[in-house]
């Protein structure tokens, strides 16, 4: 089943609204995410960025990263103590499970927050981001 990620158009016109240039590094490091469903690290990125563009600094990928991040084309989490990045799953509020060991990305449809507002009465949630960490069935068989 594939998820529905943002493609390259709707990542154009999000750059466009936030007044942001398209520039070729930008589309590169777009290309890196649209190739891959996985999570995977700004290192990662990183090394696959200074195949193509020589001398580019970690600086500015992360920087990318960030901006990319900010306006909701790249999805963020921490695991290992390391940020990782994703394309954003455009289309309906959902969760992840994450593999540790290779990144892999499962979509959970069920949301639990209903239950959770009945336990705090009287309290408004705002907003919440759910994501359960372990090992897929492949990482588990090693």
């Amino acid at each position: 089943m594939h998820n529905h990620t943002i493609d390259k158009e709707e990542v154009k016109s999000i750059l466009k609204e936030n007044n942001l240039k398209l520039t070729k590094q930008r589309l590169s490091l777009l290309d890196i995410f649209l190739e891959n469903e996985n999570y995977v690290s700004a290192k990662y990125v990183y090394d696959k960025m200074a195949e193509i563009y020589e001398g580019i600094s970690y600086d500015t990928i992360y920087r990318n990263l960030y901006t990319l991040y900010e306006i909701n084309v790249l999805e963020e989490t921490t695991f290992n103590g390391e940020k990782h990045y994703m394309i954003s799953c455009s289309d309906h509020h959902h969760h992840h499970f994450i593999c540790e060991n290779c990144g892999m990305v499962k979509i959970i449809h069920y949301c639990p927050v209903e239950t959770w507002q009945k336990e705090i009465p009287g309290a408004k949630i705002n907003s919440h981001k759910i994501e359960l960490y372990g090992l897929c069935s492949k990482c588990q068989k090693g």
